[in-house]
């Protein structure tokens, strides 16, 4: 195995058979785009609820909305979300 080959399949999980991550690599390029996509796109969602979830539990008297705002300084990083959204309350 080349370079190049050993690049593109070691990140997905070090701790998988090296025979079942080429099954998963060649899986994903014979996966239509519209797929590939809509993976990213529920990865994404599950990513957001995660973060939610940890937000909620370090802050169980928080609004929905302020949540909200910390999922967006997590998300955008605080000097992004601080422009987009303006200060977190406990920083004005």
């Amino acid at each position: 195995m080349d370079a190049t080959t050993r690049v593109a399949i070691d990140p997905l999980s070090h701790d998988t058979p090296r025979h079942v991550r080429q099954v998963q690599i060649e899986l994903l390029r014979q996966m239509p785009t519209w797929r590939k996509l809509q993976l990213m796109d529920d990865m994404n969602r599950m990513v957001r609820q995660l973060a939610l979830a940890g937000l909620r539990q370090r802050h169980p008297e928080d609004s929905p909305e302020l949540l909200q705002r910390r999922l967006a300084d997590l998300m955008l990083g605080p000097e992004l979300a601080v422009r987009a959204y303006g200060p977190l309350p406990e920083e004005t």
